[in-house]
Parts: C-alpha cells; sequence; structure tokens
C-alpha cells in the first residue's frame, strides 16, 4: 500500500496522481474527426454541431499592476497534458493575469524523484506563490512551505492533516484545494442508471490505493443506485503501478476490451484513469456503448471520443487554482484545506452536447435535487454503501 507522511487520506481527499489527457486534436475543438461505425450502429452519435459554452471573462487588472512573481510544478506528464496538469496550468495563468502580475513559469516533472527539486528551482529565484499539481507532491509541497514562510503555497488536491480539517497543518502559507470527487462521482451514477437501458454500468478506475479514484467510483455507484436500486455496478482497478493506472492508454484499451467482452451487456462506462482512460473511451467508442469523462470535460479535451462522450464528472481546477492566485495577490492568502464541492460551484457536470435528448425533466430534476442536497449537506454520496475512501481501500480487482 502506498503511504504518504503527513498527508491523511480522507473521503473528499482529491486527486489522481497522474490524471494526463493527450488528444491529437487542438484545445478547444468542438468536433471530432467523421463519424465511426460505432457511432453509425451503437449507441454513440456524430457531434454535428455542437459546440462547447464559450467562458466568462472576469474582470482583470491592469498589467504589470502587480509584481508577484508565480511558478507551477507539474506532477509526472506533459503541461499539454489536457487534464489535470494544463487545467491548473490555465488557472495560474488566469490567477496571474486577474491580478496583473507576470505571466506565470511551470517546471515539468519527469519522474518523481524530481519533486522537491523542481520546488526548490522556484524557491532559489524567489517565486512569490508557487502551485504544485496533485497528490503525490503534498510532502514535498508541505515540507518546503513549512522551510520557507515568505512563500505561499497552492497544493491541487494535497489534504493536510490535522485535528482541524480546515487548519490542516496549521501553514500560513500553504493552502491546499481539496475537491470532493464522491460528489461528482455520485452526479455521472445518476445520468449512468438513467441512460442505461441494459441495467448494468461500470466505471473503470487507474488504481484503488488513490482516494480520489475509489471516491469518485464510490460517488458514482450510490449515485446509480438512487436512480435504480437494482441496477449492476461494475467497479475495477486497472493496476497498483501508477505509470500503468495513469499514464497508459494502450493498457487502458485493453483492460476495458477485456471487461467488456466479460460483460457484454454494459452499456455505460466511467473512467478514472487519466491518461489511461483515454485508452478506455477508446474501448468505449470501439464497442458503441456510452462513455463518462472525468476530472474535465473530455468531450472537448478528447475529441477523437466526443461521439461517445456523454458528459463528463468535473473537478473545476482552472477556478480553484486562480482563485487562490488571486487571494495571494490581493495580501489575503488562503490556508490550510480549501473545499471545493457542490456548495460552491467546485464539481459538476460538464456539458451533454450532442446526448442532451437523453436527459428528460425527470433526470435534470434528479441530478439538480442531488447537487442542492449536497450543497446544504442533506446528502451524502457515500452512502448507502459507505466505502467511500478512509483507510485501506478494496482494489476491487
Amino acid at each position: 500500500m502506498r503511504k504518504h507522511p503527513g498527508i491523511v487520506t480522507m473521503t473528499i481527499l482529491a486527486a489522481l496522481i497522474l490524471v494526463l489527457a493527450a488528444c491529437q486534436a487542438d484545445q478547444g475543438g468542438s468536433t471530432a474527426a467523421s463519424p465511426s461505425a460505432a457511432a453509425a450502429s451503437g449507441l454513440c452519435r456524430p457531434v454535428g454541431d455542437a459546440t462547447a459554452p464559450e467562458a466568462s471573462e472576469p474582470e482583470k487588472a491592469e498589467a504589470g499592476s502587480s509584481e508577484l512573481k508565480v511558478g507551477l510544478v507539474t506532477d509526472v506528464g506533459t503541461l499539454d497534458d489536457r487534464n489535470f496538469n494544463q487545467y491548473s496550468w490555465e488557472g495560474a495563468l488566469l490567477g496571474a493575469e486577474i491580478i496583473g502580475a507576470p505571466e506565470p513559469q511551470s517546471v515539468v516533472t519527469t519522474e518523481s524523484s524530481e519533486y522537491e527539486g523542481n520546488i526548490q528551482s522556484f524557491i532559489d529565484e524567489d517565486y512569490n506563490v508557487i502551485v504544485t499539481v496533485g497528490f503525490a507532491l503534498g510532502e514535498a509541497t508541505a515540507a518546503a512551505a513549512e522551510e520557507n514562510p515568505e512563500i505561499h503555497f497552492v497544493g491541487v488536491d494535497q489534504f493536510q492533516a490535522g485535528d482541524d480539517a480546515a487548519v490542516g497543518l496549521g501553514l500560513d502559507n500553504y493552502e491546499s484545494l481539496i475537491f470532493n470527487e464522491a460528489q461528482a462521482g455520485y452526479l455521472a451514477g445518476i445520468v449512468a442508471a438513467s441512460i442505461s437501458e441494459s441495467g448494468e454500468i461500470a466505471a473503470i478506475g487507474g488504481s484503488g490505493t488513490i482516494p480520489p479514484v475509489v471516491n469518485y467510483m464510490r460517488g458514482y455507484e450510490n449515485g446509480a443506485m438512487s436512480v435504480n436500486p437494482d441496477v449492476t455496478v461494475g467497479l475495477k482497478y486497472i493496476s497498483d503501478d501508477l505509470a500503468v493506472a495513469f499514464n497508459d492508454p494502450t493498457a487502458g484499451k485493453t483492460f476495458a476490451d477485456q471487461f467488456l467482452q466479460q460483460s457484454e451487456n454494459v452499456d455505460v462506462m466511467f473512467q478514472v484513469a487519466g491518461k489511461t482512460g483515454n485508452g478506455v473511451l477508446q474501448s468505449v467508442e470501439e464497442a458503441g456503448i456510452y462513455g463518462l469523462g472525468v476530472d474535465v470535460d473530455q468531450w472537448v479535451s478528447t475529441p477523437d471520443s466526443a461521439e461517445c462522450i456523454v458528459t463528463s464528472a468535473e473537478k473545476k481546477l482552472t477556478k480553484a487554482v486562480s482563485e487562490g492566485i488571486v487571494a495571494a495577490g490581493e495580501d489575503s492568502p488562503r490556508t490550510g484545506n480549501v473545499f471545493y464541492g457542490a456548495d460552491n460551484e467546485g464539481i459538476g457536470l460538464a456539458p451533454f452536447y450532442q446526448f442532451e435528448d437523453l436527459i428528460d425533466e425527470e433526470t435534470q430534476g434528479l441530478i439538480d435535487d442531488a447537487l442542492a442536497s449536497m450543497a446544504s449537506g442533506e446528502l451524502d454520496p457515500c452512502q448507502p454503501s459507505g466505502l467511500c475512501f478512509a483507510g485501506e481501500p478494496d482494489t476491487g480487482n
């Protein structure tokens, strides 16, 4: 079992470690390649004229009005991974632009042994804010924050242990952005059970040792059961080797292909495996069944599979990172664990695009009611199973 000293696991602890979603089309592309045979003969549909909604532009300060130097250290992978690293990076760019700071700089991590050194490179250059992306950088980020109290650190998906969850480690210069994956997964489960024709759905995660993965999938299971108590929900994990689990699309496709051969009636599949999950979505497309993306709007980020992606369970990464930088730039830096969930629009579902007609008034009502109930605290997405990550997870292999 993988351990991270100083970082405690809990139900709403966030983050896929190596979530990398590679694709060949440009970011923001709104159409996939020509419709596949699967789209024509299965449940998938050509994208047609569907387009991504335009993002609203926040108010921005005049360039040069802030001297704040912002640096970002990625998790293992690439800056343009079209998933976790990239959307966090876009948050850093947006936050700096809002306060009029110089354009942020980044260091791309190629292997986990580089975490401390990459953070130190920004410390040595007198950066004011350092953003580190991913659960795996938590230990190195906490240590750097303790040793450098004059620098503000923003850790994406890095839960801080402490007697008080909000206070965390009690460091005034370290904030952790925590997302409630179970809530987002619950919404995806409502969609899956509502559109399934067979009553059999599935989710394939990267590794059962990673809390956010488990939480997404258990929330998904509970959300589906809230719609159809008799639904069959297959939960499977690919590998405890994190490179295979999150950075190997070929392995993801092979795993999903084999699963679908054994589970022929599954007609909706949720991927929670980052770049490996892109291979899962390829398998979904070839099988002509419905797919659900994770973390970001994968209809946009992986257009080659868009004709089968009904929606995605999203973490609002860009929003969270930009808000952390803006707060620091306004001399009101946040500290401890900063939670993003249904109560502050920190999670949600991506648009339904060409599948919008599948989401009837009843289903949309279920989604809206679940969001409102989770925001108020009345609905626990980890119930009734109670199996969100708490201690040692069941890998489900």
